[in-house]
């Protein structure tokens, strides 16, 4: 049986909610990670430890870092358009509204469960955002900027990741068994959910590979 794709989006407002709804959901998804205890993503970790650091919230430090971050497009001659500026605020504030209204779980059964949600929901938010056509996150333009520079995906992906979650740790953000869960799991998910989510290329064309 072939698997049937949800169409691109054409239109504006359906573009603008996929952008949005894909956001929203990577925010419940970092929330998901941090409220189970178990570790975060490697971004979040470092995140997370920063915010320890300078008495900010996650999400505070995630908006900050994002923005910082977008410098590094210079030199890597990366181009933002309206969705790197959107992931940058509200990723952020969605994580903040996330952590805040979650209720902690009490028991490993449950920090389990939300370390699963939680990464699902990031693979699934990432081909929603990026899906939508109105550009990368913050993040996502560095290695991709990498990629031009001659380093292969899984390679400018590990350094970037590798560095990150390194500093988080050592400024106390939390890593345990989550951490290599979304480490393991991030690529098998997103690659699967592009069987119904395509991407995009420039030209507009539908693609089946997450990147």
């Amino acid at each position: 049986m072939s698997e049937t794709a949800i169409p691109l989006p054409r239109s504006l407002p359906a573009r603008l909610a996929r952008l949005y709804g894909g956001l929203a959901l990577y925010g419940l998804g970092i929330g998901l990670q941090v409220e189970s205890g178990l570790g975060n993503g490697p971004w979040d970790v470092f995140h997370q430890g920063l915010g320890l650091r300078l008495g900010l919230s996650i999400g505070t430090v995630i908006i900050l870092v994002g923005a910082l971050v977008m410098l590094l497009w210079i030199p890597l001659r990366q181009r933002p358009g309206f969705g790197t500026v959107s992931n940058v605020v509200f990723v952020g504030l969605f994580a903040d509204a996330a952590i805040h209204l979650l209720p902690a779980p009490g028991h490993l059964v449950y920090q389990s469960a939300y370390v699963a949600l939680g990464v699902t929901s990031i693979a699934l938010a990432t081909l929603l955002y990026i899906g939508a056509g109105m550009g990368a996150g913050p993040r996502d333009g560095i290695m991709t900027g990498l990629m031009r520079l001659g380093l292969s995906v899984r390679l400018a992906r590990f350094l970037i990741e590798l560095t990150v979650l390194a500093a988080g740790w050592l400024l106390g953000g939390t890593a345990g068994v989550g951490t290599l869960v979304f480490a393991l799991a991030i690529g098998p998910l997103t690659q699967l959910f592009t069987r119904w989510l395509p991407l995009s290329d420039p030209a507009g064309r539908a693609r089946h590979d997450a990147t």
